[in-house]
C-alpha cells in the first residue's frame, strides 16, 4: 500500500495542493446549496429569508452527523491504509456504510414527527412558521441523499482520491443551481413551488451526488470495499470510529445550537438581525471552504503518516498549512471590510439588514486569523486520532463563551455591539488550540525530530 499511495510517497507541498484543491472547491461548491437557497428564497420576500434562516440548524445538524460520523470513518481507514491491514479497512468501511443508514432513517422519522414543534419553539408568525415547516418537512423526509454522499466521499478522500470526491459534490451542486430557479419560479412548464420548490432542488441535488459518489466508489476505488458477506459487527470498531466521530459530530453540531441560541437572542429585537446572521453565517461558510479544505486534507494526510511512523511527514505538513490558512483568512477579511454592502446586496438586503449588516460584517471580520489557526489545528488532530480539540475549539469559539457574550453584550449596549462578542470568543478558541495540539503533539513524540 505505501508504494502505491501518494499520501506516503509524494512531497508534501504537492500532496497538500493535490489533496486540498479538489477539497476545497468541493466545499465551496457544496455551501452554495445553502446560499443559493436564499438568494432566490430571498425573492420571495423576507419572511421566507427569515424562515431558512431559521430552519439552518437543523439542517446543520444533519450534516454533523453524518459528517462526523464519516470523518472518524476517513481518520480510522486512512491509519489501517497506511499500516497495511486489508481486512481491518473492508470492515470499517463496511460499519460506516451502516451507520450512515442507521443515521439517515433517524432524521426522516424525526422529520415526519417533530417539524411543527421545533418552528413553535421560534416563531409564532404565522406566514414564517409556515415557510419554515414547508422547508425543513421536505429537506428532513429525503435526506438519505446527504448521508449516503458524505460517507462514499470519505471512502474517496481515505486513499487521497480527492477529485473525484469533487466531482460528486460538483455535480450535486449544479443540480441544485439549475433546479433552483426551475422549482421556485415555475420554469419550462413546471409548477411554483415557492420555498418548497428550493427544498426539492436541494435534496434532488444531494441525491444526484450521493449516486455518482456510489458509482465512483465501486469503479475507481480498488482499496476501500463494503462487503457484508462474513461481516460481523465489532464494537471495537465502532468506539475507534466515534473516538473521533462523536467529538466531530458534537463540533459540527455546534454551529446548529450557536445559531439557534443567536436566532432567539436576535428576535427579540428584530427578524431582520435573525434574517442578517443567518446570511452572514452562510457568507462565512462559503468564505471559509478554502481553510476547511485544507483542514479536511490534512485528516487523512496526518492519519496516514502517524499510521505508517513518518512523524517527519506530519511536522512538514503542520509548517505548510498553518501560514497558508492564516493568509487566506487576511484575504478574507479585506474582502468582508471591503464590500460589505455588495455581499449583503446579493441576498437583496433591505435597508434594514444594511443598516444591521454593514458594520456587523466588518467587526466579525477582524477574527477570522484566529478561526483558521483553530480549524486547522483541530482537524489536524483528528486525523491523529484526537478528536477532542477540534471540539473543544470550535465549542469555545462558537458557543461556550460566543452566545453569553452576544446576550450580555446585546442586552446592555445594544445589538450594534452583539458583534464584538466574536473578538473574545474567537481568541479564546485559537489559543486553547494551540496549546492543546501542543500537548497532542508532544505526548505522541511528533515534535521530536528523529
Amino acid at each position: 500500500m505505501e508504494k502505491n499511495n501518494k499520501m506516503g510517497t509524494m512531497a508534501m507541498p504537492k500532496l497538500v495542493a493535490n489533496m486540498s484543491l479538489p477539497l476545497m472547491i468541493s466545499l465551496l461548491v457544496q455551501s452554495l446549496y445553502n446560499i443559493v437557497d436564499s438568494v432566490f428564497v430571498a425573492r420571495i420576500g423576507e419572511d421566507a429569508l427569515t424562515a431558512v434562516s431559521l430552519a439552518y440548524p437543523v439542517q446543520l445538524f444533519m450534516i454533523a452527523v453524518s459528517v462526523g460520523t464519516s470523518v472518524g470513518v476517513n481518520a480510522l481507514l486512512s491509519q489501517s491504509i497506511g499500516a497495511g491491514r486489508k481486512e481491518d479497512t473492508r470492515k470499517i468501511a463496511t460499519t460506516g456504510m451502516l451507520l450512515a443508514i442507521f443515521g439517515m432513517a433517524v432524521f426522516m422519522l424525526l422529520g415526519l414527527t417533530c417539524t411543527g414543534l421545533f418552528v413553535s419553539m421560534f416563531t409564532e408568525d404565522e406566514v414564517i412558521g409556515t415557510y419554515c415547516r414547508q422547508y425543513l418537512f421536505i429537506c428532513m423526509l429525503f435526506c438519505a441523499g446527504t448521508f449516503i454522499e458524505t460517507m462514499f466521499q470519505r471512502f474517496l478522500q481515505a486513499v487521497g482520491d480527492t477529485f473525484d470526491s469533487m466531482i460528486s459534490l460538483v455535480a450535486g451542486a449544479v443540480t441544485n443551481l439549475i433546479l433552483d430557479p426551475i422549482m421556485i419560479f415555475g420554469l419550462l412548464g413546471f409548477p411554483a413551488l415557492g420555498i418548497r420548490g428550493a427544498a426539492v432542488a436541494t435534496v434532488i441535488g444531494q441525491w444526484v451526488a450521493a449516486f455518482i459518489a456510489v458509482l465512483l466508489n465501486i469503479r475507481r476505488n480498488q482499496i476501500v470495499r463494503v462487503g457484508l458477506k462474513g461481516y460481523h459487527f465489532d464494537q471495537g470498531i465502532l468506539f475507534r470510529i466515534y473516538r473521533v466521530g462523536l467529538p466531530t459530530i458534537v463540533t459540527q453540531a455546534l454551529g446548529s445550537v450557536m445559531l439557534t441560541a443567536v436566532n432567539a437572542i436576535l428576535i427579540s429585537f428584530s427578524s431582520t438581525a435573525v434574517a442578517f446572521f443567518g446570511v452572514y453565517y452562510k457568507l462565512q461558510n462559503f468564505l471559509y471552504m478554502p481553510m476547511n479544505g485544507l483542514g479536511q486534507a490534512a485528516i487523512p494526510i496526518a492519519g496516514y503518516s502517524y499510521g505508517a511512523g513518518r512523524k517527519d511527514r506530519i511536522r512538514e505538513l503542520l509548517k505548510m498549512i498553518l501560514p497558508l490558512a492564516v493568509g487566506i483568512a487576511v484575504i478574507i477579511t479585506i474582502v468582508f471590510m471591503a464590500v460589505p454592502s455588495l455581499l449583503l446586496g446579493i441576498f437583496s438586503a433591505s435597508e434594514g439588514m444594511l443598516e444591521i449588516g454593514v458594520p456587523a460584517l466588518r467587526i466579525i471580520s477582524v477574527t477570522f486569523a484566529f478561526g483558521a489557526v483553530t480549524i486547522i489545528l483541530g482537524y489536524s488532530m483528528s486525523g491523529l486520532g484526537n478528536g477532542v480539540v477540534n471540539m473543544m475549539g470550535t465549542a469555545l469559539r462558537q458557543v461556550i463563551v460566543l452566545v453569553p457574550c452576544i446576550w450580555l453584550l446585546s442586552k446592555i449596549l445594544g445589538v450594534d455591539y452583539a458583534w464584538y462578542a466574536f473578538w473574545i470568543s474567537e481568541l479564546a478558541g485559537c489559543v486553547y488550540a494551540a496549546w492543546a495540539s501542543y500537548r497532542e503533539l508532544k505526548k505522541k513524540g511528533i515534535l521530536e525530530k528523529e
